[in-house]
This record gives structure tokens, sequence and C-alpha cells, in this order.
């Protein structure tokens, strides 16, 4: 019999670990090729891993809530593959030699070596009962990050642990300067009209809420704790601005009135206005390209792709935002199948991390709750997202060869929030403005 480890898949560009939600097999179970041995969890996305080899599962390398790194062993199995027992006994043959070539001086460094990186991660002592793991302590000893500063952190982790990603992020919004902390003393020499005495205020700190005694606490799920963590982080990197105009949708409306039947018998799936919308913006951009940009630091990143986000809302309430890619090289039809995939797939929870990643600009349609206009927040690392309105019938006055008239229109509200680091209200204007051209100018001749 021979043991095999089954190693942690890459499961996309740019992500390197991820963590472990639940066993789907306990020590002693027979374990079949393709099938399903863990679900593992990586940002927002929850996926199932595979089982790559045929066996009994003998050891389990990790508990639920570890994380994990890609490439990494998570579990052996018992297999009967001739080749990996020759491999296997080959290998041991190997390390024997190794240990009885190994000179007294070589253990000796190598045991040197281990605890100064035992030491290492030791460094950084927390205050508090608080558990940061080995990979956070020394990722803030590397910054500099003290331990008053480590403690502030909102960790979107299981019990609001630290993660890797929460340090990182703070790490890059953080000022030059640590925080400090500002006594009343300092506060009453600017503001005499401040009393209090013995106070601290700090910029972490929460506001305790009074129990009232007829109050249900929950907590955040892992999902609603990230989601928070990034809109958090978005309002304190982006300085937010929103520009708004109203637009005509008469056309459309009756246009995908006059299809929707045919291209649903056809194609077997629904269109809504979701993707034309879509197909407005990736115009738009070919005309505003400044739109479709990222920051990082002091540079400006010009996406030459037109990866259109979308955000959509889960049955649990949450949020997720898979993404579109390659949008102005697609027709209105490409873009449906693909608003339709990823819709469907959201809500089933079957995305893949790559799903999610690689936005240049975001859509949401929050006229399907019914709302007329809303401020969305910026989704990081973008500098723009779309929110399209409910389509309401209201009177609008029109402009005809024999003067004005009043008529009932069809019109929606689309509002675009921008980040005013780099793009000023001018460019903001124009671009949405353009969003609404598009649409008004909708060719309502076209077949599809």
């Amino acid at each position: 019999m021979a043991r095999t480890e089954l190693i942690m898949p890459k499961m996309g560009e740019s992500v390197s670990e991820a963590t472990i939600i639940s066993w789907s097999k306990k020590i002693g179970d027979l374990v079949e090729i393709d099938e399903t041995i863990i679900e593992i969890a990586t940002d927002k996305v929850d996926s199932e891993v595979p089982s790559t080899h045929e066996g009994k599962l003998v050891e389990i390398l990790f508990n639920v809530d570890d994380v994990v790194n890609v490439g990494q062993p998570f579990a052996i199995l018992e297999t009967t593959q001739e080749s990996d027992s020759d491999s296997q006994a080959e290998t041991e043959e190997v390390k024997e030699d190794i240990v009885v070539e190994e000179t007294s001086q070589n253990i000796e460094q190598s045991v040197e070596k281990i605890v100064e990186e035992v030491n290492e991660t030791k460094v950084v002592q927390s205050s508090s009962d608080r558990f940061y793991s080995p990979l956070v302590k020394n990722i803030a000893k590397k910054d500099n990050v003290s331990q008053s500063e480590l403690d502030s952190i909102i960790g979107s982790g299981k019990e609001g642990r630290v993660t890797k990603s929460d340090i990182l992020s703070f790490i890059k919004n953080r000022t030059e300067t640590p925080t400090e902390e500002i006594t009343v003393e300092q506060i009453r020499d600017k503001q005499p009209k401040i009393k209090e005495e013995n106070v601290k205020y700090d910029k972490h700190q929460q506001v305790p809420i009074h129990n009232t005694g007829d109050v249900e606490i929950i907590e955040m799920d892992r999902m609603r704790k990230l989601i928070s963590a990034h809109m958090t982080m978005s309002k304190a990197t982006s300085a937010h601005i929103t520009s708004m105009v109203e637009c005509d949708m008469t056309n459309i409306v009756n246009w995908r009135n006059s299809i929707k039947e045919g291209f649903k018998k056809r194609e077997g799936q629904n269109i809504t206005f979701t993707p034309i919308i879509i197909e407005a913006m990736a115009k738009a951009v070919k005309d505003f390209p400044m739109i479709n940009v990222s920051v990082e630091g002091t540079n400006i990143h010009i996406h030459k792709n037109v990866n259109i986000g979308m955000a959509a809302a889960l049955p649990d309430g949450n949020l997720i935002v898979p993404v579109i890619n390659e949008c102005q090289n697609k027709n209105l039809i490409g873009i449906t199948k693909s608003v339709n995939d990823l819709a469907t797939r959201a809500r089933s929870s079957n995305l893949n991390p790559d799903d999610i990643q690689g936005g240049t600009i975001t859509m949401t349609n929050v006229g399907t709750f019914g709302n007329v206009m809303g401020t969305p927040i910026i989704n990081q690392p973008q500098v723009a997202i779309l929110a399209a309105g409910a389509i309401r019938k209201k009177p609008a006055v029109l402009e005809t060869e024999y003067g004005d008239v009043i008529a009932v229109r069809h019109m929606m509200f689309l509002s675009l929030s921008y980040d005013h680091r780099v793009v000023d209200g001018a460019l903001g204007g124009q671009f949405v403005k353009k969003v609404a051209d598009y649409l008004e100018n909708f060719d309502v001749n076209q077949k599809i």
C-alpha cells in the first residue's frame, strides 16, 4: 500500500490560498477519483475540491477554518498504485542516505535556522487574548505594524480573526504615521468647549450599544464580514462623488417587449435590460477610456479590456460581483448569455474564483428592488460604478417639429459613483451622459 498526498490545486489567477470550510470525508473513508473531499473558500467564492486519486483517507493535515496554500498537501490517501509505492521507497532511501551523510555541523546549522524562524514568529506579542497566526505576525513585523495597530484591525476571519488580506489591506491604506491617541488636554487647546476629562479618542473605537432587553444579537457570516471590510476600505481609499442623468428607455422597452418571446424560444433564456445597459457602458468606455482605470499609489493603470462587473444579490442577502470579460468584443447576444450564466451560477453558489476577478468597472441594477436611483460604493481597485434605477412611466417633455409636447415615457435614472482622485466631474458626467445617449439612440431595427 502506498501513501499519496492530495495537493491544494490552483484555483485561479492571483489566488494563492484557500480556507477549508468543511471536510466531506473522514479518516477511514474510501475516496474515489473526482469525488469531493473538502469544501473551500477563496475570497468570496466557495467551491469543492475533488480527489485526484482513489484510496482510503488515512490522514487529515488541516482542520476546518485552516488556511492552505496552493500547491500544499492537505490530506493523505492510502492507495494501491505500484508506481507511488516505488517512488516512495526511493524517496525514503534517499532521505536515509542524506541523514547518514549529514554532519553534526549541518545539524547544528539547521537547528539554529529553525530556532531563528520560530523566534521571528514570536516578535509581535498580543496584549490581549486575540489570536494571530504566524503569517500575520510575520507580516506585522516586516512592515513595522505596532501591537496597538494590529489590535485595531477589524478581522474578517472566523471569530474576528485577522487574515492575511486584512493586514495587507491595512498596511496599504494606513497613513505614514501610526494612529495616535488624542487626549482631552490636546483637544482642549483647539476646542475650548470640550470639558470631558480623562477621555481618549481612537478612530477605531466602537460605539457601545445600549441593550434595551428586546434585542437579538447575531454574528455576521463570513461573506458579510468580507463585504463590510471591503466597502469600508473603499470609502477610506477613494474620494467618492456621484453624477446622475435621466434616460428615456421607451424605445428599448418597446423593442424588448417585441422580441423577448422569440428570443426565449430560440435561445432558451430571457433577455433583460442589464445586458443592454452593459453593452452601452462598453461603448461609452471606448469614448472615455480614462474611466476604465485603476489606481496604484500615484500610478494610473489604463485597462485595454472592458471587464464589467455585475453586482448580484444572493438569496441570503449578501452581494457578489461576477465579471463579464472583454465586453468590447461581445455583441448583445454574447453579453446576454454571459449575464444569465453568471447570475444563475451566483444564485446557486457555483461561481469559480476567476469569475469574480479582473473587473475594470462595475454596473449594479438597483432598479431590481424598485429603487429609482442609488449612490453605490466603488469596487476597489476600480474607479467607477454605474447604478441603473427602476424604469418607470412618467410624463416627459418631447421636442417635435410641431413644438414641445408632454407624453408618457419610460424613464430611468443612471447614477455614476467615481473616484475623484483621478476622475473629475467633467469626465464622470460626460461618461454617464454618453451611456444614456447610447441607450436613447438604441437601434430598434436590429435583429438578434
